[in-house]
């Protein structure tokens, strides 16, 4: 998803706002928490545990991963809206913390009020991503089909209101298709409904999907992303 070197400069770019003024007071003196609004397994869970021992490392503190997935990352968010602002309570997310916003009529947190952003981590588009056994193979071939079933279709996302939930309804908007929806509590539980055929399709970004690429399971159609990637081209 990124190289060693803009992981290690990126990291470095979060601890130095964290660092200035925390590290005079003898920062960190005990174990740092890093909450993730999904469960394990997925993109941001991946990011998480990969970013874990690169802190340890440089802070010499245990970075322990809580994972506290649902309501659309609202559950992490809350909790750690409402922990002491000292630093040792750390949130990853994704847009979802801003999109949830303007999402839900009431959130126990304003995300520009509660939280002191440090840095951003890594950047991964979203892929289109098909069960095998769907018979498409472009994504011009998905919206003849979807137009063709209306209503019959479904996708999986990680939330309400994640980029994966928003993805698709931008991509009914603009195909003029009807594919429903069926959220989840997080990636790897929506991944998963895709991969035993329980949904036609979803929106992942690749590190969860390239396993089951590679198997033969999923089709990737299209990357929602600006240029192509590397790992997908």
């Amino acid at each position: 998803m990124f190289s060693s070197t803009l992981f290690r400069s990126l990291t470095v770019l979060a601890l130095a706002g964290a660092a200035s003024t925390a590290l005079a007071q003898g920062y960190p003196s005990k174990p740092i928490r890093i909450v993730v609004g999904f469960p394990p397994g997925g993109g941001v869970d991946i990011n998480a545990r990969l970013l874990g021992p690169k802190l340890t490392e440089y802070l010499g503190q245990q970075i322990i991963v809580e994972n506290r997935p649902g309501a659309g990352t609202n559950i992490a968010n809350e909790l750690v809206a409402r922990a002491a602002p000292d630093g040792y309570t750390l949130l990853i997310n994704t847009a979802a913390l801003v999109i949830n916003m303007s999402l839900y009529k009431k959130v126990a947190y304003d995300a520009v009020r509660d939280f002191a952003p440090l840095s951003l981590f890594s950047m991964a588009p979203n892929i289109l991503v098909v069960h095998a056994s769907v018979p498409v193979k472009t994504a011009q071939q998905l919206v003849a089909l979807a137009k063709s079933r209306p209503g019959q279709l479904n996708y999986s996302s990680a939330g309400a209101g994640t980029t994966q939930h928003l993805a698709g309804e931008l991509f009914n908007l603009r195909a003029g298709t009807k594919i429903v929806h069926v959220p989840y509590k997080g990636s790897a539980p929506s991944l998963t409904a895709l991969i035993s055929g329980e949904v036609d399709l979803t929106y992942a970004n690749i590190p969860a999907i390239s396993a089951h690429v590679k198997s033969g399971r999923l089709r990737p159609l299209a990357n929602l992303g600006p240029k192509r990637s590397d790992q997908l081209p």
